[in-house]
């Protein structure tokens, strides 16, 4: 767990030739580096369609295996009140300004980091977030155009100032994204409700966030590879176009580099 002064933003000019592929040490056991990961803090990013949700689980049944602690969370959510956040957030009826949406999901995630994530890593647990401050830049900062000072200074008092050890940052092109999420069918609790919904087409990705523009989509992707550019050593850029276990192999091999010599 780190703390520091938040990233200034950058212009969007990496490319996905920049990704990293990073190899295991030789000197370290494939499967020590997953002790290493107790009391750090990962953020899972990348656009919906990425299979960050798969690489999560999996990272955290590796962990498990070796007696490792782990608490995930997701954003917006994570707690009762999260939950209810996100609620709103997610509601394609709800109609609210930019800066509105910016501040609620610092709001949820105010309540995350001092409900659950501290205290979590605080005991020694390795916390693993589905998204996080990476992808307020991206969404309502180079997507929507908020600036990111306002951004940064808002953030700063949402996260007491906490930093990820690592942000994991799943890039597929846009039309790869888009094709993975297409058709995926809703789930409301209700079967006769959910049923309905697949039968006009909705999924889970049909919410007020997602049905933004192609041009949207297009500047969100280009913050994530901006982002990892501007600081590598926060960030590790991985391929996801590859199947679930190419895209494993990526991720295992990025964190046993990072953290296996720690």
């Amino acid at each position: 767990m780190t703390v520091a002064s938040f990233r200034e933003s950058v212009t969007p000019t990496a490319t996905l030739g920049s990704v990293s592929q990073a190899s295991p040490s030789s000197t370290d056991s494939p499967d020590s580096w997953p002790r290493a990961l107790a009391g750090k803090f990962l953020v899972f990013e990348g656009p919906d369609g990425s299979g960050k949700s798969t690489q999560m689980k999996r990272l955290t049944e590796a962990c498990h295996a070796v007696g490792v602690q782990v608490t995930t969370v997701r954003e917006p959510g994570g707690t009762s009140v999260g939950e209810q956040i996100r609620s709103v957030l997610l509601d394609p009826s709800s109609e609210m300004t930019l800066r509105c949406e910016m501040l609620l999901y610092m709001a949820s995630r105010a309540q995350l980091v001092e409900e659950t994530v501290k205290p979590a890593l605080a005991a020694g647990h390795l916390v693993i977030a589905d998204r996080f401050l990476t992808s307020t830049f991206a969404y309502q900062g180079a997507g929507g155009g908020l600036p990111a000072d306002d951004i940064k200074a808002v953030g700063r008092v949402a996260t007491l100032g906490l930093i990820p050890d690592l942000v994991l940052i799943y890039y597929v092109d846009v039309e790869t994204a888009t094709a993975r999420t297409r058709g995926v069918p809703a789930t409301t609790g209700k079967k006769k409700a959910a049923a309905s919904e697949a039968l006009r087409g909705v999924t889970l990705f049909d919410d007020r966030i997602e049905r933004r523009s192609d041009d949207f989509r297009r500047r969100v992707h280009e913050s994530y590879l901006a982002q990892a550019k501007a600081d590598p050593s926060h960030h590790e850029l991985l391929d996801a176009r590859g199947n679930a276990d190419q895209v494993w192999d990526l991720t295992s091999r990025a964190l046993c580099s990072r953290f296996s010599k720690a």
